[in-house]
């Protein structure tokens, strides 16, 4: 090999070094356009990815054919239980997003984290922000209580079944079962000194609904009416009378001889077609 060639070789390799720096790997070019980070795997069909936010696991859940807008479904608690409504709206386009915040009932620090879920979903993916809340059981006191706080930031409020005051479930103090178990867990979440301090509290659900009202909010509620964990006329009933004396969207539909399980209506259209018709985008 001549000196001339001998330089040519080494100017190609460098430039070849150069390069491989320069160029990311087929792996890194996958992870730039992977939607979301964390792990990949399935749901029902649908690519689902897990990651966490504010340290909390958070998942996402991607539909197929996606509606204009990154619209989403946010559900708070029992992910995957009784999902009619979320697969039926996934078909319609819509993320499912859920973030644990299991045995916070909707408590100060579960609200900070739902802001964190909320930023990082609408400034950092994109997605409306106007989400769909949906709430079952317990879970019902986080999407109410955050909608409470951010009326503007919401599309719909679905609660199933919902706990719409915490002294009904799991404070038992009137007709329903209740579980003091769960009640000494809320009352020290939420940082009450006392029982009476809780009991005295004026901003359940049932008590915070102007700010919903007035934003136009509409507000769908299932229950049945034979519901004995969380009774229909303590919590679903009283949103119901308030808010439409606020002037609020509300519709209800009361499962006959309907307890508090199954979640969801047999036909999960209904509920389907009311979102579609009166979120607020």
């Amino acid at each position: 090999m001549t000196h001339h060639e001998a330089a040519a070789s080494l100017l190609v390799a460098a430039l070849a070094t150069c390069l491989s720096f320069a160029r990311p790997s087929r792996a890194a070019d996958a992870a730039d356009k992977a939607p979301f980070p964390g792990k990949k795997s399935a749901y029902r069909g649908c690519d689902r990815y897990d990651f966490k936010v504010a340290d909390r696991p958070v998942l996402v859940v991607a539909p197929k054919q996606p509606a204009p807008g990154k619209l989403w479904v946010w559900r708070a608690e029992f992910f995957d239980a009784f999902p009619g409504f979320d697969v039926a709206m996934l078909e319609k386009g819509y993320y499912l997003v859920y973030m644990d915040v299991s045995n916070m009932y909707g408590g100060p620090q579960a609200l900070k984290l739902f802001d964190a879920l909320y930023a990082a979903m609408t400034e950092q993916h994109g997605f409306s922000k106007k989400p769909i809340l949906e709430g079952l059981s317990r879970g019902g006191l986080f999407v109410f209580n955050w909608a409470a706080r951010h009326p503007d930031s919401v599309g719909c409020v679905y609660g199933d079944g919902a706990v719409c005051d915490f002294k009904s479930w799991p404070g038992g103090k009137m007709k329903g079962k209740g579980s003091p178990g769960d009640w000494q867990q809320l009352i020290k979440v939420y940082g009450f000194k006392d029982e009476a301090e809780a009991l005295a509290y004026n901003l359940n659900p049932v008590d915070n609904l102007e700010p919903l009202a007035k934003a136009k909010v509409p507000v769908l509620m299932v229950s049945g009416d034979a519901d004995d964990v969380v009774p229909h006329t303590e919590n679903t009933m009283v949103v119901k009378e308030r808010y439409e004396k606020l002037g609020g969207i509300i519709e209800v539909h009361l499962k006959p001889k309907g307890g508090h399980h199954p979640h969801g209506l047999p036909d999960p259209a209904p509920a389907v077609e009311f979102v579609l018709k009166n979120a607020l985008k």
